[in-house]
């Protein structure tokens, strides 16, 4: 098991690595000038300002002397200074990450739940009236786009019914729990405040719905298919002769077998939840990376679209590695490969 997670190790730093030089590239390439961007359209037109920015930025030398400026500074942990906050990049990333982690982890923990179960029971039940049902509702859910779905539930939820707030982490004026881990919901439990987490709650329950539609249909329809496919194995039927109960062989074998594809599944939707939250957020006024990765897009701010990039790769490279591990502790035979 060691040698397995070493050479995943090993891995994920090269593509760290690769991932730091091609995000670099690519800003390289793009169109627009940051200095200008960052001197605004009066100051642009006056060359001298333009030069003195360029001087500053580093931008008036050979692209190699960028990079390794740059990379310099990533080893200090320095990702450069953001123009739209004038703060630096990594403050900015630590600020607004948990917000989005928070919904990530959210809309994940409810696709598991909703999804996997339904994906379990229509398994379970293959071919029937409730089996196609679920199919329908997973074909829905993997289909209906996520703008369309928040508007629909913020004019529904909020609007008609008030059962839910339509914007914000936390009601407008009310004072965020002391910072500890950037998760609204664990900081108001930490700091023994019930009500002020009952209302992150209720913040937090809409958007999460919203994102994780896409998920639960994906994973209802995986998890099925895992299913099925495990239920066909041998040793299920072996353990069904053996006189052991329905629930027996689902909870004591059918499960862990079917749980591989299903992590691919749960580990990659987390990852692209958490990068691909820009719709939500900008819907529910969610201040994540996703509308901050939005705002600095438009303002061709080069410093947080680079450290974005890198912020999300890492998350993708984390995740892969987490569901990498999972797989040798699940299934021995992969630790071989």
């Amino acid at each position: 098991m060691a040698l397995f997670i070493a050479k995943r190790l090993g891995a994920a730093v090269l593509l760290v690595i690769g991932t730091v030089i091609v995000a670099f590239a690519l800003t390289a390439i793009l169109p627009g000038d940051a200095a200008t961007a960052r001197l605004g359209e009066r100051a642009a037109a006056n060359p001298e300002l333009v030069a003195a920015m360029r001087e500053r930025l580093g931008l008036d030398r050979p692209l190699y002397e960028q990079f390794f400026l740059y990379l310099g500074g990533l080893f200090r942990g320095d990702l450069g200074e953001s123009v739209q906050t004038s703060r630096p990049v990594l403050t900015d990333l630590q600020l607004f990450g948990p917000a989005s982690a928070e919904l990530a982890l959210a809309a994940t923990l409810i696709a598991v739940l909703i999804g996997g179960g339904l994906g379990i029971v229509a398994a379970l039940r293959a071919n029937g009236h409730i089996d196609n049902a679920l199919r329908a509702v997973s074909l829905g859910g993997v289909s209906i786009p996520i703008f369309w779905f928040a508007l629909i539930a913020t004019a529904i939820f909020s609007t008609q019914l008030g059962w839910f707030p339509s914007s914000g982490r936390l009601n407008a004026g009310v004072i965020p729990p002391p910072r500890v881990t950037g998760f609204f919901t664990i900081d108001s439990l930490l700091a023994g405040n019930f009500p002020l987490f009952l209302q992150a709650v209720t913040h937090l329950i809409l958007p999460a719905i919203v994102l994780s539609a896409a998920m639960v249909g994906l994973l209802m329809r995986f998890t099925r298919a895992s299913v099925l496919d495990v239920l066909g194995q041998e040793y299920i039927r072996a353990a069904e002769a053996k006189g052991l109960n329905g629930r027996q062989v689902v909870f004591g074998h059918v499960l862990r077998g079917a749980l591989v594809p299903v992590i691919t599944v749960v580990g990659t939707a987390f990852a692209s939840l958490l990068a691909g939250t820009v719709l939500v957020e900008q819907i529910f006024a969610w201040p994540g990376i996703g509308s901050y990765a939005y705002r600095a897009a438009s303002t061709l701010d080069l410093a947080a679209i680079v450290g974005v990039t890198i912020f999300v790769a890492l998350i993708y490279i984390f995740v892969n590695l987490v569901t990498d591990i999972l797989y040798g502790v699940i299934d021995p035979r992969i630790r071989r490969a």
